[in-house]
């Protein structure tokens, strides 16, 4: 059997265990992942797809500050969160271990789970670092739901690298109102040749301002190998340093602020020590024309609190010597 008909028949056996049915309540637009049913009987009230998009894996409870967990993994794919409420006389157990005999029988990995208070031990509200918040209180007229309540479970697939997050829990106060979201992150790498950078433009900021603001070249969350659809942005940095022989430049690394300070500090530097031996390496450029250095989120362009300003964040700068 081949590998994406293997991949196929796991998510068929998911859907099928769950037995979903669309319901005429879902809002306008949505529908169920093709690779994870609803719990029989749910409608969607809130949904958001990214077809490229950066997502924080729970494998711990959330922390007091309700902005990380207290364990997690930083992932970046294609992105679907689905806020489904439960149909009367479910509970959030009842859906929390449907999905894990689901998950279980098709194959993924329980990488975390927790169940009613070991969910919020650490004190933060596990539907807000979910990123949930404030689709909750929309959908629930202002209401939250209750944390001591509450049901996750972190599962991957490794044949085709998808990972899947649930949590169910009831509304505060009502028992018999339950909701639940199904997250699920299909890891692929981003598009490239969506952002172009030349060596003139290059050339005009640093003549204008002493540094150039450099995005397009691309490493793994949390790695410092550069990925070959980087190449494009490279070769005008190369061509940059040709055209001017006289030119020297810092080449310095820049980080969002997700993970601890000092890993993103190291980070930073490897990045930029990459980026200086791909241009001695592959393009002969002397390497005197070039330092490495790395101030990880110590100087962002945008705020670090929505995926769009971290992915400003995330940059590479040439600096003037």
């Amino acid at each position: 059997m081949s590998r994406s008909r293997s991949v196929s028949v796991i998510f068929v056996a998911l859907v099928l265990t769950l037995v979903s049915l669309s319901s005429a309540q879902d809002i306008p637009g949505s529908s169920d992942h093709p690779m994870v049913a609803r719990y029989q009987g749910s409608f969607i009230t809130a949904q958001t797809r990214q077809d490229f998009d950066a997502y924080t894996l729970p494998l711990g409870p959330p922390d007091k500050s309700e902005t990380k967990f207290t364990k997690q993994q930083n992932l970046e794919g294609k992105i679907t969160k689905t806020l489904y409420k439960a149909p009367a006389g479910a509970s959030p157990l009842a859906i929390y271990r449907n999905y894990e005999g689901a998950l279980h029988k098709a194959g993924f990995e329980t990488l975390y789970n927790c169940e009613t208070k070991q969910c919020s031990q650490a004190g933060g509200r596990l539907q807000n670092v979910l990123g949930y918040g404030s689709k909750y209180l929309t959908s629930l007229g202002g209401h939250s739901l209750d944390d001591d309540a509450s049901y996750l479970i972190t599962a991957k697939e490794p044949k085709s690298n998808t990972y899947v997050v649930v949590m169910a829990s009831h509304v505060w106060g009502d028992p018999s109102t339950v909701f639940y979201s199904v997250d699920v992150v299909e890891m692929k790498p981003m598009q490239g040749g969506l952002v172009t950078v030349n060596a003139q433009a290059l050339a005009d900021d640093i003549a204008k301002s002493g540094h150039a603001a450099v995005y397009g070249i691309y490493f793994d969350t949390g790695k410092a190998v550069i990925k070959p659809e980087s190449k494009p942005v490279l070769d005008e940095i190369a061509k940059l340093l040709g055209a001017q022989p006289g030119l020297k430049l810092h080449v310095v690394g820049h980080t969002d602020n997700m993970g601890s300070l000092a890993s993103n500090m190291a980070l930073s530097k490897q990045r930029a020590d990459a980026v200086v031996k791909a241009l001695v390496t592959d393009y002969h450029i002397a390497s005197p024309r070039l330092l490495a250095n790395g101030v990880g989120p110590l100087a962002p362009v945008a705020n670090n609190k929505a995926e769009e300003g971290r992915a400003k964040n995330r940059r590479v700068e040439l600096v003037e010597q």
